[in-house]
């Protein structure tokens, strides 16, 4: 696989060709541990460090009294055929199926239209066919928008997304100049843009949305089919992740931070933690990238502020407890309102009595910091006026959940700062979802990268590839 970045110097040979290799995995989210999974399976000597007391990254569970909380809603596609190895790989597939087939309700609250149901969903057919009949029903669009979007559709899929010329544009200029209405995309584009991209199409590379949108929904019939846990996270991310750790034989060290990384004596590399210096042949940064920036050593990028260059995003989880059920679906999307995504996570959570929803709220810079209080008297009055199941319900808990840095932010321009899975240095290689995957900042990305970092170091310690491991990228 390449990674799009310069070829790096050999590592030291070894003494024969099957001693035994170590690496250094630094960090334990979906990247880390992918990258740390692939090389235990090639034979290598692996340890796995994570700052945290968990494993999973920002996909994780805590506790809250007696509920399961996640700290937000992820959901994959069908098309993420590497996350969905991963899950394969963890034992974790059974707890996060997928839809039979696409199946979105989308619910619209705007005033004066009143509360209108509509739906994304796809029949058994051919692409573009597969979502014509949901299109030309769709209700929150007019007829004459809805044969705009689809003109747009097909010239989207006629975009070459190996075009770098795309990564410097903006995708709401973009769906402006093809003329689509600021209705069409706020009910359709930016109804799945702002979920998947964390950014208004405005605010949004048209490189990353066109890969969105023309691998999602333009490239096979089910690959818009949604899964997502049916557990807590963390019984996926954390638990069955660290047993399948310890069956490939990693050393896992959680609460460990790493306070530097740097060549030593021998041509490998030293990974310095409290307490403890750790030797290596290669070494795996599986951290963000301003962590990334402070670990590499000089001369590791050519450019390494650039890092540095790529913002953030943030998202915000609303969670709110009800004393009965309200809602008779596993989730649905809004029109007309502040809120974006609603799930049911009550079954997940461990309730017992009433429901569990959880709101996912993307592309939240300006809520990111807003007092509960007011969060709340803005975001029940609107779940009142989208699922009328909730005006005679209580509210037993309201709480939110904040990620300031949720994602990378996938601004115009970010493509040329992602750097690929190789550095200069000798055995050392970068992972996480911010890395040059070609995907914008989700699961999918984060677990393409860790395999990405450890096909780089089989290849300069000269070891196979395990046979298991590339099996996602047939399946694409």
């Amino acid at each position: 696989m390449s990674d799009g970045s310069p070829p790096t110097a050999p590592a030291p040979a070894a003494t024969s060709p099957t001693a035994a290799r170590s690496a250094v995995v630094v960090g334990g989210g979906l990247a880390g541990i992918t990258a740390a999974l692939a090389l235990a399976d090639a034979g290598i000597r692996v340890t796995l460090l994570e700052g945290r007391p968990r494993l999973g990254g920002l996909a994780f569970s805590f506790q809250r009294g007696e509920l399961t909380v996640d700290n937000g809603q992820h959901v994959y596609l069908r098309c993420c055929t590497a996350y969905r190895w991963f899950l394969d790989r963890i034992q974790g597939a059974a707890l996060a199926p997928l839809q039979d087939r696409l199946d979105v309700p989308v619910v619209d609250v705007a005033k004066p239209v009143g509360r209108r149901l509509g739906r994304l969903r796809r029949d058994p057919l051919p692409v573009p066919l597969h979502l014509g009949r949901s299109l030309a029903a769709y209700p929150h669009l007019s007829l004459a928008e809805r044969a705009a979007v689809g003109r747009a559709a097909l010239a989207l899929k006629g975009l070459d997304l190996a075009d770098p010329t795309l990564d410097a544009q903006d995708f709401g200029s973009w769906l402006a100049a093809h003329g689509q209405s600021a209705r069409a995309i706020e009910a359709l584009w930016d109804l799945v843009g702002v979920a998947t991209l964390n950014a208004v199409a405005g605010d949004a590379s048209l490189g990353l949305a066109a890969m969105v949108f023309k691998t999602g929904l333009l490239s096979d019939p089910g690959a818009a089919d949604i899964g997502w846990a049916r557990v807590p996270l963390g019984e996926l991310h954390d638990r069955l992740a660290r047993k399948a750790l310890d069956s490939a034989g990693v050393r896992t060290e959680v609460r460990t931070r790493v306070t530097s990384v740097s060549t030593n004596d021998n041509g490998g590399w030293s990974v310095r933690v409290p307490g403890e210096t750790l030797s290596a042949d290669a070494v795996v940064l599986a951290v963000p990238q301003r962590e990334a920036h402070d670990l590499l050593p000089p001369g590791a990028l050519d450019a390494p502020e650039r890092l540095l260059e790529i913002g953030t995003a943030p998202i915000l989880n609303v969670h709110v407890v009800y004393d009965r059920k309200v809602l008779a679906r596993p989730f649905l999307a809004a029109l007309g309102t502040p809120v974006q995504w609603v799930f049911d996570r009550t079954d997940a959570s461990g309730l017992r009595t009433g429901q569990y929803l959880a709101l996912s709220q993307s592309a939240a810079r300006d809520e990111i910091d807003t007092p509960v209080a007011e969060l709340r008297e803005r975001y029940l009055p609107e779940l009142e006026r989208l699922i009328p199941g909730t005006r005679a319900a209580e509210v037993k808990d309201f709480f939110v959940t904040r990620e300031r840095t949720a994602t990378f932010a996938p601004a115009p321009g970010v493509g040329r700062l992602r750097p690929g899975a190789r550095t200069k240095a000798p055995g050392l290689y970068l992972a996480g979802a911010w890395t040059a995957t070609g995907w914008p900042a989700t699961m999918e990305s984060a677990v393409r990268s860790g395999v990405s970092a450890a096909d780089a170091v089989l290849g300069t310690l000269g070891r196979p590839r395990p046979r298991h491991l590339f099996e996602f990228e047939e399946a694409a």
